[in-house]
């Protein structure tokens, strides 16, 4: 797929860029398509690089020595992330990124991308913006590990996932793996608690679906 001027041009990082600038980074930007699962990058690898997602979706995940692994954030299509050597040179990238669904991808290196952000200051501020948002994103998850134990983790993630799911059953996109992953547990610890859930009438579950049947317990539960 060839990146139009019109897609850089509805993101709010490029907004601001002229017609010959938008075509130009649209000709230096490298296309990778990746499969569902394959690894972009690995976690502690220098890649210093900027990218937006076209189509698909990508989990950044933080994983320990130990082998367990917590997912950070997810990016959707138009999003924009990059590795942390973008920035300060010779910097590890503290997370694993990797490809839930057949996704793809356009790059820039640091070294052709930095210049023209340096030349324009409204995208100085737009990225300092988005750090911003991934730096309270970061603080949230801190704050609900330290603070709110799994049940309440769990609830929190009931209610964001199977927001829809009050008047019928809802498919479960999310194995028990990737559910223990965001909220920063076991696998089963996630499938005990689901099934206290059900035992005190907060939700119904099947095999692969799963309904709210009480969504006041699950909002309070989750402290909201």
């Amino acid at each position: 797929m060839t990146l139009s001027t019109e897609t850089l041009a509805s993101s709010f990082l490029f907004a601001g860029l002229s017609q010959s600038e938008l075509a130009d980074l649209a000709s230096r930007a490298i296309s990778k398509s990746y499969l569902d699962q394959e690894i972009l990058v690995h976690q502690e690898d220098v890649w210093p690089y900027l990218f937006l997602i076209a189509e698909g979706k990508i989990d950044a995940i933080k994983e320990s020595a130990e082998g367990r692994s917590f997912i950070a954030t997810s990016l959707k299509p138009g999003d924009i992330f990059w590795g942390l050597a973008f920035y300060i040179e010779e910097a590890p990238m503290p997370v694993l990124l990797q490809a839930k669904e057949a996704t793809q991808i356009y790059i820039w290196s640091r070294d052709y991308l930095v210049p023209i952000i340096q030349q324009h200051g409204e995208m100085s501020w737009m990225l300092c913006q988005m750090m911003i948002s991934h730096m309270q994103l970061a603080s949230s998850i801190v704050e609900d590990l330290a603070f709110q134990p799994v049940m309440g983790r769990l609830a929190g993630l009931i209610l964001s996932e199977f927001s829809d799911a009050e008047n019928e059953f809802k498919s479960r996109e999310l194995t028990l793996e990737e559910m223990a992953s965001r909220i920063g547990t076991t696998r089963e610890m996630v499938c005990r608690h689901l099934y206290r859930f059900a035992e005190k009438g907060a939700i119904q579950i099947k095999r692969t679906e799963l309904r709210i049947t009480d969504r006041n317990m699950l909002e309070k539960q989750a402290g909201k």
